[in-house]
């Protein structure tokens, strides 16, 4: 199942709560707020980093443009419209908002 998370982990519990509930492996796919999760230098960055050990975590590159997210935590794969689609495509989805 893929894993959607729209909230910002400073804001939310959103993205710990997916990461806490999504079987291993499952992926974990960063859009909207969701996406200040994969800055690096943040307060947020070892949480994420535990997090990529069992999920691979992609987040939208639109997104992380319009808010100006530059330098990403390492593991972290950025992914364009047509990805999110392959992305959605292949799992379930579960949003978390």
């Amino acid at each position: 199942m893929l894993h959607m998370v729209n909230k910002s982990p400073f804001t939310s519990s959103a993205m710990d709560e997916a990461a806490r509930i999504a079987a291993k492996g499952a992926p974990i796919l960063l859009i909207e707020d969701g996406v200040y999760a994969a800055r690096a230098g943040t307060s947020y960055e070892p949480k994420l980093a535990e997090i990529i050990k069992d999920h691979p975590v992609y987040a939208l590159a639109p997104d992380l443009k319009a808010r100006a997210v530059g330098k990403l935590i390492d593991g972290v794969t950025q992914v364009d419209y047509a990805g999110f689609v392959d992305l959605v495509e292949k799992d379930k989805t579960h949003s978390w908002l």
